[in-house]
């Protein structure tokens, strides 16, 4: 079997209206949502697909230098670059007749924990009436992402505990609090936050500081306040291993396809189950995302591979962020989840079809998908891709 053609596809679906988002610092605009698809195809008609990192740098690569690499080449005895490698393994399941968990070491179990994450700027109430909706659709946790100034953030954690109940998680996810501008909470401000917010029995709270300092994270985290989690933003293994070596986080994240794929993830659970820590995937873009995360996360157990992040959006009446249809007409089946929970595809590669009547359904349109427009110091930013790059300043 050889490969005869590789190519990086990039999708976008836009919003009916940009959507505006006041925060504390500014205002953020929303306009489209993109998508990467990777396909592989042979000489013998099968072919690979994976998700990929939506933004054109990386379809420029895989389109280019990528892709003269692989072209003739037998796809069942070659690596390749990580989001590559996945279509590789895609090919590779369906020649060996096997789910592509099974390539992976083999499922430990049939189904993974989700998470549903959403909440995005939005008046306390409103963040509450989110969190009970979607704990009414089965999911076991709720992140949100706070950035309403303090006092209101606090209020937020308050009404969402008293709509939910004891016993569904409630994760806050403040990387919003360092992207305010000089309204970007102190690590004063946030300790005494956190401090407000640890009798409302936080999950985790992600990312409240910088998140290239390691060493403010280790002492918060030796405070034992509240669970920290971070990770996604790490630009390297080694940022990974000074994380664990610190002991700087209860929960280390990453997202597969922008931090090094299925070989890397795989070192790191290693090194969090030695150390006696938890791993939460960061999936923050479609269903096929997240299916491709569930297929590594069950070969290893709940105790070190515990959480899987599913991006709750508004499409076909269910309560979310805002509507991204792309993101579940991507597969061609729904993922069966049930009760909060993934139950992974035994069919062979990863289970579900790729719906490809998606590519001439949502054409790309280049330019940044979201922009930050910050009070002080007057600027915009614009964000594009992948979320381990933290600006892309415009």
């Amino acid at each position: 079997m050889k490969i005869t053609d590789v190519q990086a596809i990039l999708l976008s679906y836009r919003l009916p209206q940009p959507l505006k988002l006041p925060f504390y610092g500014g205002l953020r605009t929303i306009i489209k949502r993109d998508a990467m698809i990777v396909r592989i195809e042979t000489d013998k008609g099968l072919k690979g697909f994976a998700p990929g990192p939506a933004h054109e740098a990386a379809a420029t690569e895989i389109n280019g230098p990528i892709r003269q690499s692989l072209i003739g080449k037998d796809p069942l005895h070659i690596t390749s670059s990580p989001v590559v490698q996945m279509a590789l393994l895609d090919l590779k399941a369906q020649f060996e007749v096997c789910p592509i968990s099974t390539l992976l070491g083999g499922a430990k179990r049939s189904s993974i924990k989700l998470y549903g994450s959403g909440g995005m700027y939005m008046p306390p109430q409103k963040y509450a009436d989110e969190a009970a909706a979607i704990a009414t659709m089965g999911f076991s946790a709720y992140k949100m992402r706070p950035g309403l100034g303090p006092d209101d953030d606090l209020k937020t954690v308050e009404l969402m505990r008293k709509a939910v109940g004891p016993d569904v998680g409630l994760m806050v996810d403040a990387h919003t609090w360092w992207r305010m501008g000089d309204r970007s909470y102190t690590p004063q401000i946030i300790e005494q936050l956190a401090r407000s917010m640890a009798p409302y029995n936080l999950t985790w709270l992600e990312e409240p500081l910088p998140p290239d300092d390691h060493v403010a994270y280790e002492k918060l985290h030796q405070k034992k306040i509240v669970p920290l989690a971070t990770g996604e933003h790490e630009h390297s293994e080694s940022g990974f291993d000074d994380l664990i070596f610190r002991n700087a986080a209860g929960y280390l994240q990453m997202d597969l396809l922008c931090q090094g794929g299925f070989d890397t993830a795989n070192r790191l659970f290693a090194k969090i189950q030695k150390h006696d820590l938890r791993f939460a995937f960061h999936s923050w873009g479609n269903t096929f995302e997240v299916l491709a995360a569930a297929h590594l996360g069950v070969c290893w157990p709940e105790n070190v591979v515990e959480w899987l992040e599913y991006p709750c959006y508004s499409n076909f009446g269910r309560p979310g962020m805002y509507p991204f249809p792309l993101s579940d007409e991507i597969l061609s089946d729904p993922l069966k989840i049930r009760a909060g929970r993934l139950h992974i595809p035994t069919r062979p590669g990863w289970g579900i079809a790729i719906d490809e009547k998606v590519l001439d359904k949502y054409p790309f349109i280049p330019g940044p998908w979201s922009f930050f427009q910050l009070d002080s110091p007057r600027q915009t930013v614009a964000v594009t891709g992948d979320h381990s790059v933290k600006w892309i300043q415009q």
